[in-house]
């Protein structure tokens, strides 16, 4: 396939076309959905095939011995990040978001803290809401356009009833790649507080040119009795609707009380996801991978050129993950009225940035993972909409 054909995704129960007016007001006839973080691009032709193979053999029945499957996570993390995985620490979950949910059943109870470097993926807060534990919210700082964590603002927010810590690495919004100096100054962080650390390394393929990503569990070894890692290919390859996550726990103990959990609430695995996922890590899907790369780095250098170009408004410089976070600060407008161009005027769906926590007014994220001949559009009807300020 070509990363340039336009896939018309509209009328296929599709939440991030299908649902643009009903949440923003936007047509998608003649709207762009620039918001969920799915591309509008068709995964590698060994998940088709694989997909294509079930589909002829026409029963979906439950899937049986996994080995394949947990091979194939195992030779990706060696081979595209370095680290080897004892296929034996790996548990299935119904995406990452699930995931989440059940690391907070598991290891907090009611009322305790759960510690977010914001703005961070807005799923974050609203699972740990919706199960009754308080979002401690530790805003970061901002150093050459980048993102910082503030580990002094963390010490002073920490307390008694604080119990983890969920990062998100890479980042998302923001693009960051944290370095290994950062993650593991989290690690000892969560280690003299004696936390948990939740890694979501859900973005950790997508990573531009020149930035290297590392895993927690290379970043910081000797914490690893505290590290439960997350991640899936769902980012990678454009296969959410799979809802196929992977838990990694290094620790005995962890593991152990995280089985129990899955035990308890009948948690399995779906075929579609384990086939689909096999398929992905492989050979053919890591050549997908580095033309995929390749594509959204340009799709990057052209949105942020064309931003960046209009007065007021930044584009926070990409090192992850096919989200740019942009800031509006600089027009003067209140959100309302940015917002409202975008939307009424040029005519695109994003995230807002507040749903992302505090640090997130004044900011839309727009998801760059469509064809180029989108990235064109979008800049020219951006530049139309705050024509006034150039």
């Amino acid at each position: 396939m070509t990363f340039d054909e336009i896939i018309d995704r509209r009328g296929t129960h599709c939440s991030k076309w299908d649902m643009m007016q009903p949440l923003y007001g936007v047509s998608p006839d003649d709207g762009l959905a620039m918001w969920v973080a799915d591309m509008d691009f068709r995964p590698p032709q060994a998940v088709q095939d694989v997909l294509q193979a079930m589909l002829d053999h026409g029963v979906y029945g439950y899937y049986g011995d996994d080995s394949a499957y947990r091979s194939a996570i195992c030779w990706w993390m060696e081979h595209r990040h370095g680290w080897q995985v004892d296929p034996a620490h790996i548990s299935t979950t119904h995406g990452l978001v699930n995931a989440v949910g059940l690391c907070l059943h598991t290891w907090t109870a009611p009322g305790d803290g759960v510690m977010l470097f914001t703005p961070v993926y807005h799923a974050f807060a609203r699972v740990i809401h919706a199960a009754g534990r308080r979002v401690v919210e530790c805003p970061m700082a901002e150093a050459d356009g980048l993102y910082q964590m503030d580990m002094d603002a963390a010490e002073a927010l920490v307390d008694d009833s604080t119990r983890m810590v969920i990062l998100c690495s890479p980042h998302n919004p923001g693009g960051r790649v944290w370095s290994v100096e950062e993650l593991r100054a989290v690690a000892a962080f969560c280690a003299r507080h004696d936390l948990l650390l939740i890694s979501d390394e859900i973005h950790h393929d997508l990573v531009m040119p020149g930035h290297t990503h590392t895993v927690m569990p290379l970043a910081a070894p000797e914490h690893m009795d505290r590290v439960v890692m997350l991640t899936a290919p769902s980012k990678t390859f454009n296969i959410a609707g799979t809802h196929c996550g992977q838990v990694i726990i290094p620790d005995d103990r962890l593991r152990a009380q995280f089985a129990a959990t899955l035990g308890a609430m009948g948690i399995s695995g779906n075929s579609f996801g384990f086939h689909a996922v096999t398929a992905a890590y492989s050979p053919q899907g890591a050549q997908w991978v580095d033309a995929l790369v390749a594509y959204l780095d340009e799709n990057r250098r052209l949105f942020d050129a064309g931003v960046n170009a209009i007065p007021g408004l930044r584009s926070m410089p990409l090192q992850s993950t096919y989200l740019a976070w942009v800031d509006f600060s600089g027009t003067g407008m209140d959100m309302a009225e940015f917002t409202t161009r975008v939307e009424r005027d040029a005519k695109i769906v994003a995230n807002h940035g507040p749903t992302f926590g505090t640090g997130g007014a004044n900011y839309l994220r727009f998801n760059l993972g469509a064809p180029r001949s989108v990235m064109t559009d979008a800049v020219a009807r951006l530049q139309r909409a705050f024509g006034d300020l150039q």
